[in-house]
């Protein structure tokens, strides 16, 4: 039983330890260096103040204009190369874009429009090299597929940034300065086994990350198995040691997986669950968008207020909207705007909006009727008001993967159901946060403490985080390079046996 064990940790080994040392070096190029992303804050300080004289064509004539048969999800009003527009979104079916001033579809966007977007969002950089791609290194994101084909664009500004600009809508939705760019091949790239994306295996890249982190875990669970056989807890072997290795890299190998071991362990493991295999996170339970779906149907009859109505009335508490929401909070129309700092403001826009001014939040109670609703058979058993950050809800940096400052204060609502969900409102936008269940909440253990230690006393305690993560990715790292040595040496034994095999039996003949 020994002996097979050591075997399988063997070879497992010299298939996987050059992917694990990948993993571990990579994933501390992450902390400091993320997958390239445009943050809600970048693309709102780009943005012009929204102004009323300028715009805007009226609601029903720009849903008429976007010619769909179904209500939208959402409808915005932004900016696109210093012009008002209409954006709406349709979930799945994608986007559609309308000029919020003549309310005419935009059914193309040209490079010449991506080239005017570009340089309304960097003025006074030159762009050029206008290339339209479905998706490269920097756009895998499922976040881009209502955007695509997504025109590329070269700034000639000192990072060297590369701007991504909708096919659909004409916006900027991604930039990737030449930093990101550089650090992110053998960052976020690598570690997420990007290189097999795009190409004729793409459609097998979730089952190879899965069966890859499986094996991953195996080899490293095997091997504090053997390591702890291996080591003599009384006693010591001739040569002093209490480890029978003499040679450097083997005895390396077994010392650093001693002590490193169970970290490296759940550093895979926990990047296995990241994925959800098998969808063993999944509780059954109808995810947000579901409830939200049957709630709130976004429908044109709750804004009577204009557009330009509101602005004005945003511009006259000394709001500069940059962007406004047409959004139904609790089955009643609100216009949200937000400004370039990210900093919000509401404002009634239903039939009995004549004299309504802006706000900044909704009361809490608000929030508790909005969150109930979307559970009419459960009672809430537990109402929160969160005004600092806590295990569930916390914040991290902008370049993280789901990472950027979140709202404070929240309420949270616990309910009875089977599946003990919790909601995360925010009162400052009307919006539901996340849903979280027993199952979501295992993952936030399983992968986002043990892949990432996210956790407040380290958060809040910079730089003791880095020194934690650093140092047992280093030690994982050393542990997988001596490995990859290892297996190395094996397989060029092996090929010295199986020539020296060939020539006798060729010699027997």
């Amino acid at each position: 039983m020994k002996r097979t064990l050591y075997l399988v940790h063997r070879w497992l080994g010299i298939v996987l330890c050059l992917f694990m040392a990948m993993w571990f070096f990579s994933g501390v190029v992450m902390m400091y260096v993320g997958y390239p992303k445009l943050t809600p804050s970048e693309r709102l300080a780009a943005l012009p103040a929204l102004d009323a004289s300028r715009c805007c064509a009226a609601l029903p004539e720009i849903l008429a204009a976007a010619a769909r048969t179904e209500n939208p999800k959402g409808v915005r009003l932004t900016s696109v190369g210093g012009v008002p527009r209409a954006v709406l979104s349709y979930g799945r079916s994608g986007v559609v874009a309308v000029d919020a001033v003549s309310a005419r579809r935009i059914d193309a966007v040209s490079s010449a429009d991506a080239l005017a977007a570009s340089q309304a969002f960097m003025p006074g950089i030159h762009a050029s090299y206008p290339a339209l791609v479905t998706e490269d290194a920097w756009t895998h994101s499922k976040a881009m597929d209502p955007h695509r084909p997504l025109y590329r664009i070269q700034m000639a500004d000192p990072q060297a940034t590369v701007l991504y600009v909708s096919g659909q809508t004409g916006e900027v939705v991604r930039d990737a300065t030449g930093t990101e760019r550089v650090w992110n091949w053998v960052g976020a790239w690598i570690h997420w086994l990007y290189p097999l994306r795009g190409g004729m295996v793409d459609r097998y890249w979730t089952d190879i990350v899965i069966y890859t982190s499986i094996a991953a875990t195996v080899l490293a669970l095997l091997g504090l198995v053997v390591g702890v056989w291996r080591w003599r807890f009384s006693g010591r072997f001739r040569s002093g040691s209490h480890s029978p290795y003499r040679e450097p890299w083997m005895r390396w190998h077994h010392l650093l997986g001693l002590v490193f071991g169970v970290m490296t362990a759940a550093f895979i493991f926990s990047g296995l669950m990241s994925m959800n295999p098998f969808k063993v996170l999944d509780s059954g339970a109808p995810k947000l968008e579901q409830r939200m779906a049957t709630h709130d149907r976004w429908q044109a009859r709750h804004f009577v207020l204009s557009a330009p109505q509101a602005l004005n009335r945003f511009a006259a508490s000394g709001f500069a909207a940059r962007e406004l929401e047409w959004r139904m909070v609790d089955g009643v129309g609100y216009f949200l705007a937000l400004d370039g700092q990210g900093r919000s403001r509401l404002l009634a826009a239903g039939a009995t909006a004549d004299d309504a001014q802006p706000f900044e939040a909704f009361s809490m109670a608000q929030m508790q009727t909005l969150g109930s609703a979307l559970f009419p058979k459960n009672k809430v058993i537990e109402s929160t008001v969160l005004t600092a950050y806590d295990t569930y809800y916390y914040s991290r940096e902008p370049h993280t993967m789901g990472g950027g400052v979140k709202r404070l204060p929240v309420l949270r609502l616990k309910f009875d159901d089977a599946q003990a969900s919790w909601l995360h409102l925010d009162p400052s936008t009307g919006a539901v946060i996340s849903q979280l269940d027993s199952h979501s909440r295992a993952r936030r253990w399983l992968f986002a403490f043990l892949h990432s230690w996210d956790w407040l006393p380290l958060l809040e305690r910079r730089p003791l985080w880095d020194i934690w993560m650093v140092a047992f990715s280093v030690g994982g790292f050393i542990i997988s390079v001596t490995g990859t040595v290892l297996g190395w040496r094996r397989l060029q034994r092996k090929k010295s046996e199986w020539a020296a095999a060939g020539l006798r039996a060729r010699a027997s003949l």
